[in-house]
């Protein structure tokens, strides 16, 4: 199937889920609890609005200048953060009356549940899930947009070389420059980042949401980074939604050394370990699918290798090619609790760092966010990674 079919079907699967969330919002918390007419229809009014507010704003993004449509974006995402907090709640609390309904259905002697008691449970269900959402809603908000903070993590390598123990790689991902993240957040990073000191800097993809064209005074900062063995690239899905060569050239303008398929040496002519990077998992669809096997070519097995891959389900592959260490992105660690358990049903890990058999993998939670400015108990962060020689035990 061609991509404008794919993209059709996605966008109405898209709009079709958010409508109907949206409905159901509508039902449990103005239809059921019959509110008074006039805030019923005030509530009605707010719930298309923010139905229809986001693919609108969504749509516009692309077509209007960032720095302008970012406040509108802000509100957009942000009720599209908060409905999915109240649909969580709503949907915990009819599961909860379903099985409540059960347990009276096995009891002979229970009497039905009159319409007064149906009509105070809704109210008291409507009243308590838009509390508790708004509270959680605020949490998260503030979280998102919060300072990133640094995350520390020591890794040891079987085949790093002793001479480069304590290698520092810091590592960006999901950054997501767009609609609600600008310059002022990319240097604040870049600040953060340099502040580390690292050897090596590796941005593992999903770094934008719009053109070049759009983006291109956001993401200049990115330009300062600074790092011993230089700062690397590779693609996320997101670059594709976004013009990807058009995105891995203006990289290579700002010194950002950009891995499509490709291996590098990292270190000095003494002591150095392979640095591999592979386009997207799903890359394929557009003309430029990973090749690891390309960019293992040739390669001394006795050497170490770290790869760089967005998402974490390439790391089976990795495994395969011997490579030491993956460092991924694209979960945002689930971003908004709970939907960190669905992420794990498509994705090996969804944060943090694990071992699938002889490799180990590093999974960013993420210095940005997508689509909704927020993140609630899954913190973004920029990942400090210190990669260290094996202890050799002495004969």
């Amino acid at each position: 199937m061609s991509r404008a079919p794919q993209l059709v079907i996605f966008l109405l699967v898209a709009l079709g889920v958010l409508a109907l969330m949206h409905y159901y919002l509508w039902r449990r918390l103005v239809s059921d609890p019959a509110l008074p007419p006039g805030l019923a229809r005030a509530l009605t009014v707010l719930l298309v609005l923010g139905a229809a507010g986001v693919p609108l704003v969504s749509l516009t993004a692309r077509q209007l200048d960032q720095g302008a449509v970012r406040p509108l974006a802000l509100v957009a995402f942000s009720w599209l953060g908060l409905a999915f907090l109240l649909f969580v709640l709503l949907l915990a609390g009819d599961l909860g009356r379903g099985l409540v309904a059960l347990v009276r259905r096995g009891l002979a002697d229970m009497p039905p549940a009159d319409p007064e008691r149906r009509l105070a449970v809704s109210r008291l269900l409507a009243a308590g899930t838009a509390l508790l959402g708004s509270g959680a809603g605020a949490v998260a908000i503030e979280s998102g947009l919060a300072r990133v903070l640094v995350r520390r993590v020591e890794v040891e390598l079987d085949r790093l070389p002793p001479e480069l123990d304590g290698t520092v790689i810091a590592q960006l991902t999901d950054v997501h420059v767009g609609p609600t993240i600008g310059r002022d957040f990319v240097e604040e990073v870049v600040q953060s980042t340099n502040e580390l000191k690292p050897d090596l800097i590796a941005i593992t993809g999903d770094l934008v949401d719009g053109t070049v064209e759009q983006l291109r005074d956001h993401t200049a900062p990115l330009a300062a980074l600074e790092a011993r063995y230089g700062v690397y690239f590779v693609t996320g899905n997101h670059e594709y939604y976004s013009g990807a060569e058009s995105w891995c050239a203006e990289l290579e303008r700002l010194n950002v050394r950009v891995l499509r398929n490709e291996r590098v040496s990292v270190g000095t002519p003494a002591a150095s370990f392979d640095l591999a990077g592979v386009t997207d998992y799903t890359a394929g669809r557009f003309g430029d699918a990973p090749d690891l096997g390309r960019a293992c070519a040739g390669r001394d097995p006795s050497r170490e290798l770290v790869l760089l891959a967005h998402q974490p389900r390439a790391v089976h592959e990795a495994e395969a090619h011997g490579v030491g260490l993956q460092l991924s992105g694209h979960t945002h660690g689930g971003q908004i609790w709970p939907w960190n358990f669905l992420v794990r049903l498509q994705q090996p890990v969804v944060a943090g760092l694990a071992r699938i058999g002889r490799t180990l993998i590093y999974v960013s939670r993420g210095t940005g966010y997508w689509g909704p400015p927020m993140r609630l108990g899954i913190p973004a962060e920029i990942t400090r990674i210190e990669l260290r020689a094996k202890r050799r035990s002495a004969a």
